[in-house]
């Protein structure tokens, strides 16, 4: 029986269930995107293998998120600073409507100084990651805050083939140091890992970027009896160019890869330690998780230029210094012996203590003023549970319902913007499979999820920005968002799944905080809707093919005509191609197109599409050595990472500034080279 953790959770195979199709024949499909080892609930949903994740071209970790079909990772500042990722007509930010977990710990961070759900993913080792389950849309009961549009769990490895040390140089000072080892200590194992990265960039101003990971993790046991104990610490700092106004480029003040403020960039660290532990019983299993996490982060942004203050600028710096704590509990119990009848249910508590989040005027990184500084205590409490019915040998139901409550305490610089607020909101789940052929797999799923808002904007008074403003008026604490999908899977034996989803989400309203101006603002509620269409092929069985295209239509729920949500990417499509093991050869080539997307509410401004291909090819030239060779942006695309439209200054202009396109570019073309070694 295949089992695989997830945040304390074990999934169970779908043979575990009977009627189902066997688990040997998705043991053999190892693709992306294969149904998840729990019978799958939905057509959008998979696991992704250690196999899969190590032969793609990744250039930043949080690219490993884009083995979600449909999602777009890009950036459009320094490295060290976290993502902003796309999904399902969504412009996530840096995470917010996706919720991500690494081995029970949330990824996540409610309240953030610079965006609420804010997830970076550059304190992972990206060859330490074992397996990746995803699941679009809000349906899974064990999944809560940021889950509109779905969620992610990454796992950690327990243990290496042989310890292993790669160097990895590259163009424009890229230079990357791991080394890794698993020995056996006493009744367990213990994995190491230490990752070392400089980088300067392609950029006019080097963004010196450099980086320390650290992972330390004693196991003992398997999947479904035993316990992990893992350590991991992360420290970065960067500098960098943010996204620059297409006049200036156009006018040739600057060069594309160039800056305006030389000044910005920003520094963060990610220490934690996590306990989870697993038992398999007589009748089901349980899980338990716990974790604490140490982070920081002081970034300095300058997106305006001189528009606010001529003189001194526009540079702001965001703080955020917090702890966070939380346990989860975990129980599957079969209510009869052929496991057609099942109830997983759990406990899930979370508490962020923000010791220090704040916004300040900052010129060359020196502070000039206080926007708002404030602490803040965030609680929560989930209680979820799941029922999984097999009625007939060809149909599988299930039922969740998820119930959330929040406890919010801000103690603000200006009392007036301190207070406490509550809100509880309940999450019902519905799901149905139909196995019409052995082949045919058919899905239906009804489900809410919701994200949280910032705990500032729901006791916000005045406006930070303009004290001596209208007041502002306080946001509903949880959004709900209400989502259902039609899937269908089919299987043609072991060398081809397709899979197509249509899905349709309403969500409350897209309120959001926006940390540059350090106040809430609200928009409208909005509906989005869109078709996905993933193929995988094993035409031979050293070669497998996936295809990926997405379509989403986004809009405010208004009766006016600029009713375009910003950044709503309408397209997404991706071409893989993967070898496998061929006399040594392996490798993968990668085309990831992202479509156009509107700029501003009435379309009158859009984005230009963006196409990138990445290449790597692997040799083994032993069984302890491998070369690997990695070509970025292999067609040297001088397309977008991504596009804004907003007005900004720069020195000469209006007072008013200018209304103007800003930019992040895709990196040039680059190369990297990888010599691995193992002691076998």
């Amino acid at each position: 029986m295949t089992r695989i953790l997830v945040g304390g959770c074990v999934l169970l195979s779908t043979a575990a269930w009977g009627g189902g199709i066997p688990a040997t024949q998705l043991d053999a499909m190892t693709v992306v995107g294969q149904p998840a080892p729990r019978p799958a609930t939905s057509a959008a949903q998979g696991v992704v293998t250690d196999v899969q994740l190590q032969s793609r071209p990744v250039a930043r970790t949080a690219e490993l998120l884009e083995f979600v079909p449909g999602m777009v990772a890009t950036q459009h500042s320094g490295e060290g600073k976290a993502n902003q990722y796309f999904l399902r007509g969504f412009n996530l930010d840096h995470g917010t409507d996706f919720a991500t977990w690494l081995d029970g710990m949330p990824v996540n961070l409610r309240s953030h100084g610079h965006g609420q759900g804010y997830t970076d993913l550059n304190f992972l080792i990206p060859e330490m990651v074992e397996t990746l389950v995803y699941r679009k849309g809000p349906y899974a009961a064990e999944v809560g805050d940021f889950s509109a549009a779905g969620s992610a769990h990454f796992a950690l490895r327990q243990n290496l083939e042989a310890p292993q040390t790669t160097l990895t140089l590259g163009e424009n000072g890229y230079r990357r140091g791991l080394l890794a080892a698993a020995p056996q200590l006493g009744a367990g194992r213990l994995l190491l890992a230490g990752d070392v990265t400089r980088y300067e960039g392609p950029w006019v101003l080097d963004q010196d970027l450099s980086a320390l990971k650290l992972l330390g993790r004693y196991s003992q046991g398997q999947a479904d009896q035993g316990y992990t104990l893992t350590v991991m610490a992360y420290d970065n700092e960067w500098t960098a160019t943010d996204q620059i106004p297409q006049r200036a480029v156009a006018s040739g003040a600057i060069d594309r890869l160039g800056f305006i403020d030389p000044t910005v960039g920003g520094d963060s660290h990610r220490y934690s330690v996590s306990f989870n532990s697993h038992t398999h019983l007589a009748r089901g299993h349980w899980g338990l998780s716990a974790y604490a996490i140490d982070y920081a982060l002081q970034l300095y942004s300058n997106f305006t230029y001189f528009l606010e203050d001529p003189e001194d600028g526009d540079q702001f710096e965001q703080l955020d210094e917090r702890r966070v704590y939380g346990l989860a509990a975990h129980r599957n119990l079969p209510l009869n012996a052929e496991r057609r009848l099942e109830l997983d249910y759990g406990l899930q508590l979370r508490h962020d203590a923000i010791g220090d989040v704040g916004l300040f005027r900052t010129r060359a990184r020196q502070r000039l003023g206080t926007v708002r500084r404030d602490q803040v205590d965030e609680s929560t409490a989930g209680l979820w549970s799941e029922l999984r019915y097999a009625p007939a040998p060809r149909w599988r139901l299930t039922a969740g319902l998820r119930v959330d409550a929040y406890r919010f305490d801000v103690d603000a610089r200006r009392p007036e913007n301190s207070g406490s607020a509550d809100d509880l909101i309940v999450s019902p789940k519905l799901g149905a499979r139909f196995q019409a052929t052995p082949a045919l797999s058919l899905y239906a799923n009804l489900g809410r999820g919701f994200h949280s808002n910032d705990a500032r904007g729901t006791v916000i008074a005045t406006d930070p920005a303009d004290p001596d403003g209208p007041g502002v008026s306080p946001v509903e604490p949880l959004v709900a968002a209400d989502a259902v999908d039609l899937g269908a899977v089919l299987r043609l034996g072991s060398t081809a799944q397709l899979s197509m989803t249509a899905w349709a989400l309403e969500l409350d309203s897209e309120l959001v905080y926006v940390g540059d101006g350090g106040a809430t603002e609200a928009a409208d509620a909005s509906r989005r809707r869109g078709l996905e269409f993933s193929a995988y092929l094993t035409p031979w069985p050293a070669l497998i093919v996936d295809l990926d295209y997405a379509y989403s239509h986004a809009r405010f729920d208004i009766d006016a005509a600029a009713d375009r949500i910003p950044n709503a990417v309408e397209r997404v499509a991706s071409l893989g191609l993967t070898l496998t093991g061929t006399r040594g050869w392996s490798g993968g080539l990668r085309l990831r197109h992202l479509g156009p997307a509107p700029l501003i509410e009435d379309n009158s401004t859009r984005s230009d599409s963006t196409t990138v291909l990445n290449l790597r090819v692997d040799y083994a030239a032993s069984e302890s050595l491998q070369l690997s060779l990695s070509a970025f942006n292999l067609l040297d695309s001088e397309d977008n990472d991504i596009t804004y439209f907003y007005a900004s200054r720069l020195p000469g202009e209006p007072e008013a500034g200018v209304e103007d396109t800003h930019f992040h570019p895709v990196e040039p073309r680059q190369l990297r080279a990888s010599l691995s070694w193992s002691w076998r």
